[in-house]
């Protein structure tokens, strides 16, 4: 990799490894693109497949953020069930915008296959596994909703979860069978050389120094050049400005622990089918092996943070109690990444003056969204297409916000000084 800042296991065994030069001189091109994550690399390899030309600019290396530390579950829809979507939505856009999530794994691996990208990709689907009797109502829930919508889902019970799993410790879990991991940062890289052989042009060690909009379009500029372009799409989610500062976003972190590759008597009972797995624990633990047979856990919060040696320690037990098989073995390997969260739950695409937008908060699934959003943003830019949800104008917003702040406080100075408290 073309940055050593990111050293995780995902890094040290990417078989798709690629690096691209900075940007030197000033180019023009129809759009640019800020960001080399799943979104920012799926529109640039969408927009050049359509006879575009679309410069990417990579502050540090492509899938340096959450893409180089992503779990690697490829999954169909959001965190948050369909119906949910739809209320907050309304129905005829929340059922578009699930419609059009649930067909991400299909596109993930199909782009996978075309371009033979090299990144372990397993297509056995995923369980998410019911850690009480509430996670498993709460399951049970999200199986009817599913099922309405023609989704190929399972609910599995007790006994056939363990035996799919080779944990007793759940109650029941739902299947998936759209779903399925990869190797994420492989699948970024492949990608990108996918795009690159299109046609985009790719710049690591770009970060964008200045943005600015003229009646002629973009100016984005860095450290050694400058892009103009007719169009920009940002898509740099928990990682940079106009994302980790964002005041729509929530900062949140998960992290990740990696055994040595198990024993083939260890690996008998655990995870045969190859899924990968997700609880509905309120402190969310994912797990799953990748194809060396590394045990790979993880759980909301930040191993770099001062609570570091807390989350290993509890994670060492957390697996212990789901695999006994497995207590006493070390992990070996450890990494954090920053999730971008909405206040909604959703994803947001926001206006960026008059030939912009900028694509946040996945809220920790980004793969098959990110990849979808990627190619919705190129049909955007392109005039050919409808972007998954209405355009954010975080400007009005803002006004909308501090007018009702306003409203409230003057609000507040007349019951005051009617005496009403």
């Amino acid at each position: 990799m073309s940055d050593a800042a990111l050293d995780n296991l995902w890094s040290r065994t990417a078989a798709e490894r690629h690096q691209w030069s900075p940007l030197s001189g000033a180019i023009e091109v129809d759009v640019v693109v800020i960001g080399g994550g799943f979104t920012g690399v799926s529109a640039a390899y969408h927009l050049a497949a359509a006879g575009a030309s679309v410069a990417l600019l990579e502050a540090r290396s492509i899938g340096y953020g959450g893409s180089g530390r992503n779990v690697g579950l490829v999954n169909a829809g959001l965190w948050t069930p369909p119906d949910q979507v739809e209320e907050k939505l309304g129905q005829t856009a929340g059922a578009a915008l699930n419609a059009t999530l649930a067909e991400g794994p299909a596109l993930v691996f199909g782009l996978i296959e075309q371009h033979q990208i090299r990144c372990e990709a397993t297509r056995k689907g995923t369980l998410h596994c019911a850690h009480s009797a509430a996670g498993m109502r709460d399951l049970e829930n999200r199986f009817a909703q599913q099922e309405r919508r023609g989704a190929p889902v399972r609910l599995l019970d007790a006994a056939e979860t363990a035996r799919r799993t080779g944990s007793r410790a759940y109650h029941g879990a739902l299947w998936d069978a759209r779903a399925g991991t990869i190797q994420p940062l492989a699948y970024v890289q492949g990608l990108a050389r996918a795009a690159a052989a299109q046609g985009a042009a790719l710049f690591e060690r770009s970060g964008a120094l200045a943005i600015d909009e003229t009646d002629k379009g973009w100016i984005v500029r860095t450290a050694q050049g400058e892009v103009r372009a007719a169009k920009l799409i940002q898509a740099v989610n928990g990682y940079g400005t106009g994302a980790a500062d964002h005041n729509a976003v929530i900062p949140a972190h998960f992290f990740q622990l990696a055994t040595a590759p198990l024993a083939q008597d260890l690996r008998r009972d655990i995870l045969g089918g190859g899924e990968g797995c997700w609880d509905t624990a309120l402190v969310m633990s994912s797990f799953r092996l990748d194809q060396s047979g590394r045990m790979i856990f993880g759980a909301l919060g930040n191993l770099d943070g001062f609570g570091g040696a807390l989350h290993r320690g509890w994670a060492e037990r957390k697996l212990a109690k789901l695999f006994p098989q497995l207590a006493g073995i070390p992990f070996e390997q450890d990494w954090t990444g920053r999730i971008a969260m909405t206040g909604t739950y959703l994803p947001r695409v926001e206006r960026r003056g008059r030939n912009g937008i900028s694509i946040l908060g996945y809220s920790g699934r980004g793969i098959g969204p990110g990849t979808v959003f990627g190619k919705a943003a190129a049909g955007w830019a392109l005039g050919t297409g409808d972007l998954p949800l209405g355009l954010v104008d975080p400007l009005a917003e803002k006004h909308a916000s501090a007018k009702g702040l306003y409203y409230e406080l003057g609000a507040t100075l007349t019951h005051f000084a009617n005496g009403r408290f």
